[in-house]
Parts: structure tokens; sequence; C-alpha cells
């Protein structure tokens, strides 16, 4: 992760946060006390984290997927034609 400190992440702000969202990285903006130190992410890739957190703290959601994931390492899956419907 690339880490900025804060007056140069102030003085180019709109900067950042193109580099941040053309390059989905998240940006470490630092202070002269750590613990105000701050991470910058896309709204895309928080998005993402969210929905991975969601998924990881519902257990029925973890067990289906790791269930998936094991039945596909076994070789337990079916391949199944698309039937095109056709609107009237």
């Amino acid at each position: 992760m690339d880490a900025v400190v804060y007056s140069n992440f102030r003085n180019n702000v709109k900067s950042y946060f193109k580099q941040v969202n053309d390059e989905y990285r998240p940006l470490m903006v630092v202070n002269k006390n750590p613990e105000e130190d701050v991470v910058v992410v896309a709204k895309d890739e928080w998005d993402s984290i969210q929905e991975t957190l969601y998924v990881a703290s519902n257990p029925y959601l973890s067990e289906t997927i790791l269930r998936g994931m094991e039945e596909v390492r076994q070789g337990k899956t079916k391949v199944h034609e698309l039937i095109e419907v056709e609107d009237d």
C-alpha cells in the first residue's frame, strides 16, 4: 500500500483520489500522530470489502460457499445447456 503524508495529500487531493480510483489500490494518509492515520479506498472497493465481511459473518452463507467450493474440488459439478426463452 502506498503512503503519503497528510500535507501532500491535502495539497493534491484530486490527483490522489484519481489514483485510488484508477488503480484500485488503497492509499494510507499518515500524520505525525499515527493514531490519526487513515486509509482512502475507492467506493467500489469499499463496497466489495463490506460484502465480503457480510458473507464471512453470516454462518449460512459462509457454509454454503465452502460446501460449493468443496463440491467443485471433488468434481461434483454438472454442465447444463442454457435454454433460450423467446419473448412474446
